[in-house]
């Protein structure tokens, strides 16, 4: 290499490594400028910070086929309602055809959760006249398909008691068939808010299609009840006072804070096309993933130390260069796996100390040739040139073989739930990335500079010859 491309790679790497640091940082500030809100910092997974794992499977009889586009839709609904829950980095995927594997890390309820992400939310405003159901009656509708998206909608009418019905007309009422007016398939939004008297309740907007469909309702039955049930239960029976033309309204209910968010999730992001029930969870506490957390750290600083003395002491100055370059390797790994953002688990944390032998093979490779070369009678620069060019093949290589592994244990991961197994892939995948930068642009530069600053004499003590 000539001294102008050294400064110029020099340079380059100087500015990768300030710029690692600063994402490595505990405190860093994250990304907020030009219309970028990213937050940097590290995501632990279920096994490191504790959480529950559940495995739900689709609610209906063996006989009945569920294909992919129902799995596949209820996947997405279900990660959209674990995010909006505040929870970071859960893990949402398909496993096999009838499941699904949910992981919740750091959850502090997780049976309030379940309940939120399984929950099928079919919202139904249904009319039922002059004489309604009380609230909390299961109620029988004439609306049976199960694969609407059902929303929260709701009229902004004033909530009346209803009526008591006799005795002997409420059997006639529980076991009429009401009409359903809509469900919440034109939800455009939901959120959670109070009513006049301060009590929780949640606001709602309708799309175009839906505000209509709610005013020509509206308009022709003011002074008769439109009740509003969630998966067939009367949550609230509210009395039309007047036509509502702007398809904005709110549900009131007996919420508190909790179920008035959980309600809003559900219905935020639809109804499950399928019924889903949990046939599986595993809950692990925080000083387990703690206590896994801090083994597997030390025996990685462990194993780094050990690597790090076997290539000072049997390379020499080569050595003491691959150590340095393995510093940069774990900056600019943690600064990756930091603003991508990767989620770390045990699995991961494996995938990314057999990258990092990976990259201390790389360099093994280089130095041996290196060696060879200055054996045969090179110089110190056509030795490192010749080195360079001839372990390069091997280096490339084998990496490719590796990668092509990571690629099918992702595959294999993704498709089958296996969550271990994509960590591991995830973390070796990226680890090798870095560790052919290293290799190629870092040791080469540095050992270059050394051996043109430095300019050692006695090869036998200095490159262990």
């Amino acid at each position: 290499m000539s001294g102008r491309r050294n400064q110029w790679f020099l340079i380059f790497i100087i500015v990768i490594a300030v710029v690692s640091i600063w994402l490595d940082l505990p405190d860093n500030p994250g990304l907020h400028f030009i219309g970028i809100d990213k937050e940097i910092k590290t995501y632990l997974g279920l096994d490191l910070v504790g959480g529950t794992q559940a495995l739900l499977e689709a609610d209906v009889p063996e006989s009945t086929k569920v294909d992919d586009v129902q799995m596949s839709t209820a996947r997405q609904i279900i990660e959209n309602r674990v995010n909006s829950l505040g929870v970071t980095e859960a893990v949402v995927q398909l496993a096999g055809d009838r499941r699904i594997l949910v992981e919740i890390p750091g959850i502090k309820d997780p049976d309030q959760a379940l309940s939120t992400i399984k929950g099928t939310a079919l919202l139904e405003f249904i009319d039922m006249g002059s004489t309604p159901l009380r609230e909390g009656s299961t109620v029988k509708s004439d609306y049976i398909t199960k694969s609407a998206i059902a929303a929260p909608t709701s009229p902004p009418v004033n909530q009346a008691p209803s009526p008591t019905p006799s005795a002997s007309a409420t059997p006639a009422l529980e076991d009429k068939v009401w009409h359903t007016v809509m469900t919440g398939a034109d939800l455009k939004n939901a959120q959670v808010t109070t009513d006049q008297l301060g009590k929780m309740a949640i606001s709602f907007e309708l799309n175009a299609d839906g505000a209509n469909v709610f005013q020509e309702y509206t308009t022709k039955n003011v002074g008769k009840f439109l009740a509003i049930s969630l998966d067939k239960k009367l949550i609230s029976v509210p009395r039309v006072e007047s036509p509502i033309t702007e398809g904005k309204g709110i549900i009131t209910g007996d919420f508190n804070v909790e179920t008035a968010n959980a309600l809003a999730v559900q219905l935020r992001y639809g109804a499950l096309p399928i019924p889903l029930k949990v046939i599986e969870t595993r809950t692990v506490g925080p000083t387990l993933g703690q206590d896994s957390l801090q083994k597997s750290l030390t025996a990685g600083v462990i194993g780094l130390i050990i690597c790090a003395l076997f290539m000072a002491l049997y390379y020499r100055l080569p050595g003491l260069v691959a150590d340095v370059v393995m510093l940069f390797y774990a900056l600019i790994s943690f600064a990756l796996f930091r603003s991508i953002p990767v989620t770390l688990t045990l699995s991961g944390i494996a995938g990314l100390m057999l990258s990092t032998g990976t990259a201390f093979d790389a360099n093994i490779l280089i130095f041996e040739r290196f060696k060879e070369e200055l054996r045969s009678g090179k110089n110190m620069r056509q030795a490192l040139e010749l080195g360079w060019r001839r372990a390069w093949p091997s280096i490339r290589d084998s990496n490719a073989a590796t990668l092509i592994t990571c690629a099918i244990l992702f595959w294999f991961g993704s498709t089958f739930g296996a969550t271990i197994v994509k960590g591991f892939a995830v973390t070796l995948f990226l680890g090798l990335v870095v560790s052919l930068f290293t290799a190629v642009l870092v040791t080469r530069t540095f050992l270059d500079i050394v051996l043109t600053v430095f300019k050692p004499s006695d090869q036998n003590k200095w490159f262990g010859l």
